[in-house]
């Protein structure tokens, strides 16, 4: 590697840990002014649309986890990054599709968009089938959208119940994201209330945004991308 070469991927780096270090300033002052610590909070570094080249600089700034909008995507950039760094975390974040399920239960960590029983079932199939064990959360349509993936609020507890019950799954957790046109306040706190109400321990809530709002209410999963990656190129 040439020392020009060396010099940009050393100021990429430290480009990058800046940025992380920002982020999670802005995470510990909204987990603070809630007397929760910083450290329950955990941030999901977005990468999707972004190649393996900009991801490196964030790796070697220190962040491990990451999250992908779709599963091909991830499985043609991620593998030879986990060579390298198999101590990376991988969340699955934008919706699963029924064919694509086999990949997301050996790739992903973490699955936050399980949506209707069709894919519990399948997930639930292919996890007795692999031996792999995904954490899970239960994507929640809060504001009722209908291009919007996630579960029916009138449909949530019987869902969760037909997971655990019947698809014998843990669900680990809830994921929301609110619409634009909204406070999305009001849909953290619904969220917040649902796993109350339902003894689940884990929020997936928060985008660039809104994250901070998203702490205070509660979300222990943060999903947050151009703060962490910067403006993508033109």
């Amino acid at each position: 590697m040439s020392e020009t070469k060396e010099n940009q991927n050393d100021e990429n780096t430290i480009s990058a840990g800046h940025r992380l270090e920002e982020v999670h300033n802005r995470i510990n002052s909204a987990a603070n002014s809630v007397d929760r610590k910083g450290s329950t909070v955990t941030l999901i570094a977005v990468s999707k649309t972004h190649p393996a080249t900009s991801i490196l600089p964030v790796i070697r700034a220190g962040h491990r986890v990451f999250g992908e909008n779709r599963v091909q995507e991830a499985l043609s950039k991620w593998p030879e990054l986990r060579n390298k760094f198999p101590d990376l975390e991988l969340h699955l974040i934008g919706p699963l599709q029924s064919n694509k399920v086999r990949d997301a239960v050996d790739f992903f960590d973490v699955i936050h968009t399980v949506d209707r029983p069709k894919i519990a079932a399948a997930i639930a199939k292919e996890m007795t089938k692999s031996g792999k064990h995904p954490r899970l959360f239960v994507q929640v349509n809060t504001g009722g959208e209908p291009q919007k993936a996630g579960i029916r609020l009138p449909d949530v507890d019987k869902f969760l119940n037909q997971c655990r019950e019947e698809f014998k799954l843990e669900i680990d957790g809830l994921m929301c994201i609110p619409p634009i046109e909204e406070e999305p306040a009001l849909h953290f706190a619904l969220l917040r209330k649902i796993a109350e109400n339902n003894k689940i321990s884990f929020l997936s809530m928060g985008m660039s945004a809104d994250f901070e709002t998203a702490i205070q209410f509660g979300a222990t999963h943060v999903r947050v991308g151009t703060a962490v990656f910067g403006a993508r190129q033109s």
